[in-house]
């Protein structure tokens, strides 16, 4: 470690993980960036790093470019993952063997139960190291990859709260990110940067309700700002009130939608739709050119069917949530209910109110 700074690992080569690896190295930041297939790094390998737009600029020379998980990790302090929730268990299941005591694993964001997934991966590999793992409730860059090694970082966020599993390491862990990042701030435990996980809400429902114009244009249309109509922002403020009140129902106070715009972006508005609309940072990011995107298969199973099962166990009604996993579901023809992240896959389904948050406050 050079000057006290952490070494870090990048795990992921898409449009966020090339955003982070470039900002970190930019940052003065030794980095290894690591990703499942050869091909999608193999440019950024024979550059030697990445080129960056936006409100970052300049090349960012990269220490490691590797398919190797064992090579990206090794000596790396923080492990930062920024890969769709959908492979957090599987890119757990890889790094397993090979961690080593002292580690944290933060992952980019958690989504919803993120932490606690890749808890109950380590748990059943029984591994027995010091690792710290934790998560961030949102990632930490609007940005996008046109090519590999071409990153523009179109904002960056204002305040990105953290929290380690259990809460009472996320110091420890924020000590050490905030050497790059003084945005990321204290969140309180995995539970609340779970169910703040506002993607849930502004991802799914929008693009499946963009879905005629989607497939019509190829997405050819700003997906924040020409996307979001009066009528399509009051199915969003329903789901917002659903998520909410399962937050509620575990104790905890959740953001709403409209007050993370503002302590994310500054943006303000008296309803959803304005504060979305006068969002800059959301203006020039266009929509996803099909409907095969994360924004259904990843936030629909891992944020959406969480929050919907949280709220069965817990009695609170989120017909709304279920309407958009329903038509998730008759979209690409599976069961995201079977794929998702219910209270059973995250290890809570038989626990009280009280021992869930002794859990992810203290840890067991």
């Amino acid at each position: 470690m050079e000057n006290n700074k952490p070494m870090f690992c990048v795990i992921g080569a898409g449009h966020g993980g090339q955003a982070l690896a470039a900002h970190l190295s930019i940052l003065g930041f030794d980095v290894s960036l690591y990703n499942r297939t050869y091909a999608r790094i193999k440019q950024i390998k024979a550059l030697g790093g990445i080129n960056v737009e936006g409100e970052v600029k300049g090349f960012a020379k990269l220490s490691i470019v590797t398919d190797n998980i064992e090579e990206a990790i090794k000596g790396r302090e923080i492990i930062m993952v920024v890969v769709p929730a959908y492979a957090h268990r599987s890119v757990a299941e890889s790094m397993a063997q090979y961690l080593e005591d002292g580690q944290k694993i933060v992952l980019n964001p958690g989504r919803t139960g993120g932490a606690l997934e890749v808890r109950t991966v380590l748990k059943e590999k029984n591994i027995k190291r010091d690792i710290i793992i934790a998560e961030a409730q949102t990632f930490i860059y609007a940005s996008r990859s046109e090519n590999p090694g071409q990153v523009r970082i179109f904002r960056i966020k204002n305040a990105i709260p953290v929290a380690a599993l259990p809460a009472y390491k996320t110091v420890e862990v924020l000590n050490k990110l905030r050497t790059a990042f003084p945005q990321f701030i204290p969140g309180d435990n995995v539970l609340s940067t779970g169910l703040d996980n506002i993607g849930a809400i502004f991802h799914p429902a929008l693009t499946i309700l963009n879905a005629g114009r989607i497939e019509a244009s190829k997405g050819n249309f700003q997906y924040y700002v020409e996307g979001i109509t009066p009528s399509i922002s009051l199915i969003l403020e329903e789901m917002d009130r659903e998520r909410v009140a399962v937050a509620d129902a575990l104790g905890i106070r959740s953001l709403t939608a409209r007050e993370w715009l503002y302590i994310a972006y500054d943006a303000v508005g008296r309803t959803l739709y304005e504060a979305m609309q006068n969002n800059e940072g959301y203006k020039g990011i266009m929509a996803p050119p099909t409907l095969d995107t994360r924004y259904i298969e990843e936030d629909v199973p891992m944020s959406l069917v969480p929050i919907a099962s949280m709220g069965d166990m817990f009695n609170v009604p989120t017909p709304t949530i279920k309407a958009i996993i329903h038509l998730a579901c008759v979209m690409h023809s599976c069961d995201y209910w079977e794929k998702g992240r219910t209270v059973e896959k995250l290890g809570i389904a038989d626990l009280s109110v009280k021992d869930i948050m002794k859990l992810v406050i203290e840890g067991e």
